[in-house]
């Protein structure tokens, strides 16, 4: 028989067992809150690659059901909004309560795609035509359309060129006739890819990007490169033909230019004060004088010597600057022949 005193004690000593146990068993405050999943909240953007919008792309945490399809996806590469209300209202069946919409009126919803564009396609046929048919690089191939053509838009992990299906070429009027495919897409096999226009042969040809007064001195930034038909004649394609010279008349940008339309810039003009380099055997002189013409570089040009008042010729050296040189006589002895 246990004493009471002796109980007492036992009692007291199996309650504080029992505490120690518990609280050992019993997790923290700290773990349990660590250990709940976080609350399904709303996206603010979404990108998505697949034709349906799932539960799981629009909302975090949505758990067993985020594979659950509710919308159709947008058009290849485009972008759309959708409303809140529109997706709690699509959510709501599959039982996913106490969504954070984070005060969100809408998502916005982007399907990716690779986009290939217009001039991707031009350069695509120019590309296929080029070394033959009598085309050179591909780069000096014009490609012009029967019609308007949009982008395609083809899934974002298809990679790689656009390839033939059908092709056909008469140069006589320049006229082509190209079908694409990328087998691998299936996107594709939806969008129109068969193509008619005219491709012609090109030269570059040198341009000024903005207005040219007559005889301002064209400089390498005011030179463009445009595209122009080869059989275009007189067109410069050198910058050397073109850079350094003067504008013989106004010029407009993005008109090809010819040699007709440029001069050797004007060093000297009428009327205006020039230096006279006065060069005799052994002697170099330099004078005032009025220039009595305009010229260029190497231009000959009648000057007026301002102390002698004489008119005389000179070649143009320089900006205002003219070369005379002394005429020397030579005299030539004539032998009278005495008859015998």
């Amino acid at each position: 028989m246990i004493g009471h005193g002796t109980g007492h004690k036992f009692s007291r000593r199996f309650a504080r067992a029992i505490a120690t146990l518990a609280l050992t068993l019993a997790p923290s405050a700290t773990v349990l809150a660590q250990s709940a999943p976080p609350p399904p909240a709303l996206r603010a953007s979404v990108t998505v690659t697949g034709e349906v919008v799932r539960i799981g792309d629009l909302v975090e945490n949505a758990g067993p059901v985020a594979n659950i399809p509710i919308f159709r996806s947008p058009d290849l590469g485009t972008t759309g909004a959708v409303s809140t209300d529109r997706i709690v209202d699509a959510i709501r069946p599959h039982e996913l309560i106490g969504i954070d919409t984070r005060g969100l009126t809408e998502v916005i919803v982007t399907r990716a795609g690779r986009a290939i564009p217009v001039q991707e396609i031009s350069g695509r046929i120019a590309q296929v035509l080029s070394g033959q048919y009598g085309f050179g690089d591909a780069h000096n191939i014009m490609v012009t359309f029967d019609r308007d053509v949009r982008t395609l838009e083809v899934e974002p992990d298809i990679t790689g060129a656009l390839q033939v299906q059908s092709l056909s070429f008469d140069p006589r009027n320049a006229h082509f006739d190209v079908t694409f495919t990328l087998p691998s897409s299936v996107e594709m096999r939806r969008q129109t890819t068969h193509y008619t226009g005219t491709a012609i042969a090109t030269v570059d040809a040198l341009a000024v990007n903005h207005p040219i007064e007559r005889g301002q001195v064209i400089k390498a930034s005011d030179v463009v490169v445009l595209q122009r038909p080869r059989t275009d004649s007189g067109v410069l394609t050198d910058q050397n033909a073109v850079v350094g010279f003067a504008a013989r008349h106004a010029l407009q940008p993005n008109q090809p230019l010819n040699t007709a339309d440029l001069m050797k810039p004007e060093l000297v003009r009428r009327n205006d004060s020039v230096t006279i380099i006065y060069e005799a055997p052994g002697i170099t002189l330099t004078l005032r004088g009025q220039a009595q013409d305009t010229g260029a570089l190497g231009d000959t040009v009648s000057v007026l010597n301002m102390e002698s008042k004489r008119v005389v010729p000179g070649v143009v050296t320089g900006p205002g600057r003219v070369s005379v040189k002394a005429i020397t006589t030579r005299v030539v002895d004539r032998m009278v022949m005495q008859p015998q």
